[in-house]
């Protein structure tokens, strides 16, 4: 008899361990996947067409809530942790409620898990969501296209929609994001690449996924998702660890096995970071990973009217992940707000519904808006909280452009993080080094 398994996820690394993984031993039988992080997916089912021809019927989906029961009422053996931005005290405790049930605990590792490709894969991962890896990736994808080398990015999928329809997902222009009803969360990822002329893929099926990409690209890029370890294997791996977070390199999975695997590590934020921060974390990074190239770099802050920020009443809203799973109390909006001379509004007295929910769930926002909005019923209630705070100006500090879906009554001003390398030799040398000796390798 196989052993029965549960796959603890949240929409991203579950879906791919098991088509890297589950499906092809069938000595493992899923009986369930468990949601976590992100809302609504445990209304859904991972379908029979994706889980292959062992399945018959659609594997459920249940809240991570319902574990314990899972485990009892469907005899299951094994229990495998999938998905990240956990810290290692979070994981034990997992494994400790596992064991408890009487089942086994366990995690797939690069092995079991990472796909390879025929173009050079250039890898952008973290320590923390919101550190600043996106910011990194489009900056090495613009000195790539510079170059006039095909750039194909791979987000780690958010695939909160009908999985059927979303094995492979392409987005080249806006049309595409609105044809594939995107949330603000998946717009927060592809809605930079898709304006700057770049080609972006995500999906469930990621062989597929990568094989679409391979077809139109000279390289693949991997823009990380939280701090998960890459989906394809790297020939060039670089990992953001955050400045204003010491101490998260080395007590967050899977973040830890970022670093130690990294070639390049980039202390990023670093002109925001606290005395001694910087050197903590540059120790740190040094111990658990010898062997890397260490850099130091910065987030720029770009605001879109920046003289129209000063002595107005304007509400911050961040990217919604990295200001509530992810840890942060504020994002690029606040900081934009402190700098132009702004007066930002405690959002929380007006917040409603799932967006109320938010605040008592993760009680380290300060007053900030997370851009929320993995429903149509989530984005009406962030249009009312945005519109009972009664502000002048809403700072979009979110890459999803909010003004574009929300009819707002106020303006909007966008905020952006431009990449900065500080101290170092240059990443896109390395970047260029890569792909010249990948040049000499070719017949």
């Amino acid at each position: 008899m196989p052993f029965r398994c549960v796959i603890l996820g949240a929409a991203g690394r579950d879906f791919h361990d098991f088509q890297t993984f589950f499906r092809d031993h069938p000595e493992f039988e899923v009986v369930a996947f468990t949601a976590a992080q992100i809302p609504f997916i445990d209304k859904r089912a991972f379908p029979r067409e994706l889980a292959g021809p062992r399945y018959a019927a659609d594997v459920p989906i249940y809240l991570e809530s319902e574990l314990p029961r899972l485990v009892r009422d469907r005899a299951v053996d094994f229990v495998f942790l999938s998905y990240s931005d956990l810290s290692h005290a979070e994981v034990m405790h997992k494994a400790s409620l596992v064991q408890s049930t009487g089942a086994g605990f366990a995690l797939l590792g690069p092995a079991q898990t990472q796909l390879r490709s025929s173009r050079p894969v250039i890898s952008v991962t973290a320590v923390r969501t919101g550190a600043g890896k996106s910011p990194l990736t489009q900056a090495i994808a613009r000195h790539l296209t510079g170059r006039g080398v095909r750039v194909a990015a791979l987000r780690h999928p958010m695939p909160y929609g009908d999985l059927r329809r979303q094995a492979v997902q392409r987005f080249a222009h806006e049309a595409d994001l609105a044809a594939a009803e995107c949330t603000i969360e998946e717009r927060e990822e592809y809605e930079p690449y898709v304006e700057a002329g770049l080609v972006i893929f995500a999906g469930v099926d990621y062989r597929a996924v990568l094989a679409a990409a391979e077809r139109e690209a000279d390289v693949v890029l991997w823009d990380g998702g939280n701090n998960d370890y890459p989906f394809i294997r790297p020939d060039l791996s670089l990992v953001v660890a955050d400045a204003l977070r010491p101490g998260h390199e080395a007590s967050y999975y899977p973040g830890e096995t970022n670093v130690r695997m990294a070639d390049v590590l980039v202390i990023n934020k670093v002109g925001q970071a606290p005395p001694g921060a910087v050197e903590a974390v540059r120790r740190s990074l040094g111990l658990l990973a010898p062997q890397a190239l260490l850099v130091e770099a910065d987030l720029a802050i770009e605001v879109e009217q920046p003289g129209a920020l000063r002595g107005k009443r304007v509400l911050a809203v961040e990217d919604g992940p990295t200001v509530t799973h992810g840890g942060m109390a504020f994002g690029a909006a606040t900081v934009a707000a402190r700098t132009h001379g702004a007066e930002a509004v405690d959002p929380r007295p007006f917040a409603v519904g799932t967006i109320a929910e938010a605040y008592a769930r993760y009680p380290h926002m300060g007053a900030v808006l997370p851009a929320l909005g993995y429903s149509e019923a989530q984005r009406q209630e962030l249009r009312e909280t945005i519109a009972r705070a009664g502000v002048d100006l809403v700072l979009d500090g979110s890459p999803a452009r909010l003004d574009r879906f929300l009819s707002l009554a106020v303006p909007v001003v966008r905020v952006r993080y431009r990449f900065e390398q500080r101290s170092g030799p240059p990443i896109l040398g390395r970047v260029d080094e890569l792909l010249a000796s990948r040049q000499r390798r070719t017949p």
